[in-house]
């Protein structure tokens, strides 16, 4: 196994997988009440209904694909532009309850991502992007973290923070206008900072939160606060949830994480301290690993790491030098 050089300007191992898009966002269309009616009207438009995280996908092979349907077809709901691909396709999300075909429970909204060989070749399940996220392709995965997204901000924005009044959609999808005082607002992002830390005998440090069960284990995570750059953030979260200091963050990448809007930014940082001190409230376990401490405790089954949908996976396995097994 060759072992990946964390000092090097390299990229993460392996794709991001919610970070993956293949349409123009069309952010000048939205205005256009005129366009946006046409290509509503237009049967060649793509329309994926999405409810509280799920849309409705079918199995094909190894892989899944969003359903989608005609303007005309689609039920009544706020509507989300999502955009126009290189073919001149529009694509929208509705946000709506799901039609009936035959869902099966078993295959709801779940923590992992389920494999393709548990659903039947063509059937249709309402999924959600940590149930088929790493399943879809590059154009479904794209849309459905968008429509999941809006739909998320939407659901917690619907009155006027100022006077209460309730809001009115426009610019398809990406603005709430308060009609008492006019007051714009946008979707929101909240950017968080992930990290692993290494030291200087080049092992990775893993965390459990007390939520997680035994064995689950991740890189350290934490929100960006106001006015704090996301170097400032790597240090300071690192520093409250397990007593160690850092050093030279290195971006590595981005991706969202719209559960319900966070946009996770992957960094390494050096450890100049190794003691534990850990807050109870956010961390219950952490471990230095070396790699051949963590390989031994994935096979055995001791730890369990992210799926591979997750930056954080990203993240281990670039410092392991190659992929590992051992999802949660």
């Amino acid at each position: 196994m060759e072992i990946v050089d964390i000092t090097a300007r390299d990229g993460l191992l392996g794709p991001l997988l919610l970070a993956r898009s293949a349409v123009d966002r069309s952010a000048a269309l939205r205005g256009d009440a005129a366009w946006l009616e046409k290509a509503w009207a237009d049967p060649a438009t793509r329309v994926v209904v999405v409810d509280d995280g799920n849309a409705l996908a079918r199995r094909s092979g190894e892989e899944f694909s969003l359903v989608f349907s005609a303007p005309a077809d689609a039920p009544a709901g706020e509507r989300y532009l999502l955009g126009v691909d290189a073919g001149g396709v529009a694509y929208f999300a509705v946000s709506a309850p799901l039609p009936e075909p035959a869902l099966d429970a078993s295959h709801g909204r779940i923590v992992s991502p389920v494999a393709a060989s548990a659903v039947p070749d063509g059937q249709v399940v309402a999924a959600g992007l940590r149930q088929v996220g790493s399943l879809l392709g590059d154009l479904d995965a794209g849309l459905l973290v968008y429509a999941v997204a809006l739909e998320a901000w939407h659901s917690t924005h619907e009155f006027c923070p100022r006077c209460g009044s309730r809001t009115e959609v426009r610019s398809g999808g990406h603005v709430r206008v308060c009609p008492r005082d006019g007051g714009q607002h946008f979707p929101r992002v909240d950017p968080a900072v992930i990290m692993l830390v290494h030291d200087e005998q080049d092992r990775c440090l893993l965390a459990r939160g007390p939520q997680w069960p035994e064995g689950r284990m991740s890189v350290l995570a934490g929100f960006v606060e106001p006015g704090e750059s996301l170097e400032h953030a790597v240090a300071r979260e690192v520093a409250e949830e397990v007593g160690v200091s850092v050093t030279g963050a290195r971006y590595l990448g981005s991706q969202p994480w719209p559960f319900p809007r966070s946009l996770m930014m992957g960094f390494f940082a050096r450890a100049t301290s190794t003691e534990l001190v850990l807050d109870q409230e956010e961390i219950v376990e952490a471990r230095w690993f070396g790699r051949a401490e963590l390989l031994a405790a994935l096979e055995s089954g001791e730890v369990r790491l992210p799926s591979g949908l997750s930056i954080a996976r990203r993240l281990i396995e670039t410092w392991y030098g190659e992929p590992l097994s051992g999802d949660w």
